[in-house]
């Protein structure tokens, strides 16, 4: 049977900062606008102040809808799922804020040396309403590994931030509204600009300085393989930019492409020997 309350209680602030995941809903005051649901998975990024406010550090990605709808109307729900142990649903129906990366606000709560890689905003949820239900139709799920890819991704466009910033190392020198093409401030720029229904979303972040950072240096990921899942770290593939997915050719690929060419060898020998 399912409970509410209008703060979130002790007993489950453990529960809440031991999940691997969770999930924000929001929406523009729009009646035709797109509803968002964004999963959030970075450890250590979702933290709890006190029984009435929560916030999470928001990291970069393709899209930037939970910004908009927040900085319009304030309106966000966070949800966390047990895949293990007893079924339970936590909804935290909140308002919230966003700081973004480089402000008083933001390097209060994430000062240097505390961000993550690829970090834009801070998202802070004053809470109102909690709601908990059993989630009996849930399945289990074993956590395995937390994915490398994105840490690397995010390390190779800062390193083209910090490179360019360390050439123009004066404010004189350094142009704001002008970031190297392929780093970070660019992409926020691009993709990070406004919501799918045209709302505005990072204002100011594309415009601070990025650096100085000296843990560039990309993480070694592994492919993902089922017969040895104790060495995995990372799946293969890759999705960045447009949603592209590569996919390495596996040993039936090959096989299956020398059959044919094999094939198609002996058809014209056939062929001349008649």
């Amino acid at each position: 049977m399912g409970q509410f309350w209008d703060h979130i209680p002790n007993d489950l602030f453990p529960w809440i900062l031991q999940q691997h995941l969770f999930w924000v809903a929001s929406a523009p005051l729009s009646e035709d606008g797109h509803v968002n649901v964004s999963p959030k998975g970075l450890e250590g990024t979702f933290h709890i102040v006190d029984e009435h406010t929560v916030w999470y550090e928001d990291m970069t990605g393709s899209g930037v809808e939970t910004i908009s709808h927040v900085r319009e109307n304030g309106r966000i729900t966070i949800l966390f799922v047990a895949f293990e142990g007893p079924p339970r649903l936590i909804r935290l129906f909140g308002t919230g804020t966003i700081y973004e990366f480089g402000t008083p606000e933001y390097e209060e709560l994430l000062p240097p040396g505390k961000q993550n890689h690829a970090s834009r905003a801070v998202v802070v949820i004053k809470v109102h309403k909690v709601g908990s239900s059993c989630g009996y139709s849930v399945p289990f799920y074993e956590f395995k590994y937390n994915r490398t890819r994105y840490n690397n991704a995010a390390r190779t466009l800062e390193a083209a931030d910090v490179a360019h910033e360390n050439e123009c190392p004066t404010d004189d020198q350094f142009d704001p509204s002008n970031p190297p093409e392929k780093g970070l401030r660019a992409y926020w720029k691009t993709a990070n600009a406004k919501s799918l229904d045209g709302l505005p979303a990072l204002l100011s972040a594309p415009f601070n300085r990025l650096g100085p950072r000296d843990d560039l240096k990309p993480e070694k990921a592994t492919v993902f393989d089922s017969k040895r899942p104790k060495a995995n770290v990372a799946p293969d593939g890759q999705c960045h930019g447009p949603g592209r997915v590569e996919k390495k050719a596996s040993w039936v690929d090959v096989k299956f492409l020398a059959g044919l060419s094999v094939g198609f060898v002996l058809a014209l020998c056939m062929q001349r020997v008649r």
